[in-house]
């Protein structure tokens, strides 16, 4: 057997994908007399900056000799990857083993570009500690991806598919024409066992992307018959090509369990707080709230704490942050970059139902004002008085559970509440 793994090859701006010069060589690969047992999806940390869009590392795995996969798969990558970007750096390692006989290393290598930062020194030492057979453009970065997809399939644990619809060559870069109203009525037909094909809230279809590239949609789950049925019910130009991958979109498996006083940049964490400030919308429509440690009262002042956002794009789930209040005590999950985690999901654990609030005159019914400082709360027309704030039941819109955010703006790695697996009641978005 013989892993190939690659990465590294598209632009933001002049298009390409990764997913497709894996599926070239693997039909090249098959020509030759080989056969293809899988094409495998690797979404790696989703923070890194340099990534071109998605951070998608593809392998495949062959009986081909790893001689002929190495210059089949060098051929194809020369030929299609965007090199004219000066931000596109491809890479190609192949491996002579089975997926499933990856070294202790390289296995470890695939879950720290996942969840980490690596460099290409990293990547380099452990190619040739293993004999590797590798080629790179540019600076070499594509080698980490590369590496990364080889190792995946002996690391990871949960897998989901993708089918991946690819356009005629001669219409890449125009408009898609995809018929919106079939891709609902699919979708529809196969929820929750195919996701995150369309935003029902947004009337968006999410399959669809919007950057230039040979991908017309891309239809992602956890049954493959669903998901092509799905595909079959799309009314659209006509379908060149598309590919099978098994991936490990929709797993959390970027997640990292840490605490609001450990966390980093440029990695995404699952974290426990409690709510600080209330939750305050700032210019562009971005919401932000301060989470706290889950310490006594007595240390209040020395708990850590982290800034959450819900950033514009991710429209309607800013109202579920909105809804929080002071002592809340959730779960959140996102990445860390300059210091704020960008919200993905939150549990709400522990809500606060009742709030204090200035007592309310019990003659006039009107609120009372501050008497001076520790002088308690007086009413100024019937001069009755109060010593402290009275305790009044909250009325809550928000039930304790998981939240996210919705899939026009969900992370290709993040996992959807309707997949399941939750410690809590989930409120999945559709």
């Amino acid at each position: 057997m013989t892993v190939v793994g690659l990465d590294d090859t598209d632009s933001r701006e002049r298009g390409m994908c990764t997913t497709y010069v894996a599926k070239t060589i693997a039909e090249r690969l098959e020509r030759s007399g080989a056969s293809v047992s899988r094409l495998v999806l690797v979404r790696l940390n989703p923070a890194v900056e340099y990534k071109t869009r998605g951070n998608a590392a593809p392998a495949i795995h062959t009986d081909c000799a790893s001689a002929t996969a190495f210059e089949i798969a060098r051929e194809e990558l020369e030929r299609l990857a965007e090199t004219a970007d000066e931000r596109t750096h491809p890479g190609l390692v192949v491996a002579d083993h089975s997926p499933g006989e990856t070294p202790d290393d390289v296995s470890a290598f695939t879950r720290r570009a996942i969840r980490s930062h690596l460099e290409r020194a990293d990547a380099a030492t452990l190619i040739d500690g293993h004999g590797y057979r590798a080629w790179h453009a540019g600076n070499g970065r594509g080698r980490i991806g590369a590496l990364a997809a080889i190792g995946a399939w002996n690391e990871l644990e949960e897998w989901t598919s993708e089918r991946i619809a690819y356009r005629q060559s001669d219409r890449w870069g125009t408009p898609r024409e995809v018929d919106a109203k079939s891709v609902f009525v699919a979708a529809d037909r196969e929820y929750p066992r195919v996701w995150d094909t369309v935003d029902r809230g947004e009337e968006e279809t999410v399959c669809v992307p919007h950057t230039p590239g040979p991908i017309l949609y891309g239809i992602r789950g956890d049954d493959p018959d669903a998901i092509g049925r799905v595909a079959e019910g799309i009314e659209s130009e006509r379908v060149a090509s598309s590919q099978l991958f098994v991936t490990n979109q929709g797993t959390d498996v970027h997640l990292r369990d840490g605490s609001l006083g450990s966390v980093r940049d440029g990695r995404a964490y699952r974290v426990d707080g409690r709510v600080a400030s209330e939750p305050e919308t700032k210019r562009g429509g971005h919401v932000f709230v301060t989470l706290e440690g889950l310490g006594d009262d007595r240390d209040r002042d020395e708990r850590p704490s982290l800034e959450c956002a819900a950033f514009e794009p991710t429209k309607r789930f800013r109202d579920r942050v909105r809804a929080l209040r002071v002592g809340d005590r959730l779960t959140v999950c996102g990445e860390v970059s300059r210091g704020t985690l960008k919200l993905e999901k939150f549990a709400l654990r522990e809500r606060v139902e009742t709030e204090r609030v200035t007592p309310t005159c019990p003659d006039c019914g009107r609120r009372m004002e501050s008497a001076g400082r520790n002088q308690g709360y007086r009413c100024r027309d019937c001069k009755t008085a109060e010593a402290k704030k009275e305790t009044v039941a909250l009325e809550r819109e928000l039930e304790e559970g998981w939240y996210e955010v919705p899939p026009c703006a969900r992370r290709h790695v993040a996992k959807p509440l309707v997949r399941g697996g939750f410690d809590a009641p989930t409120h999945p978005e559709r």
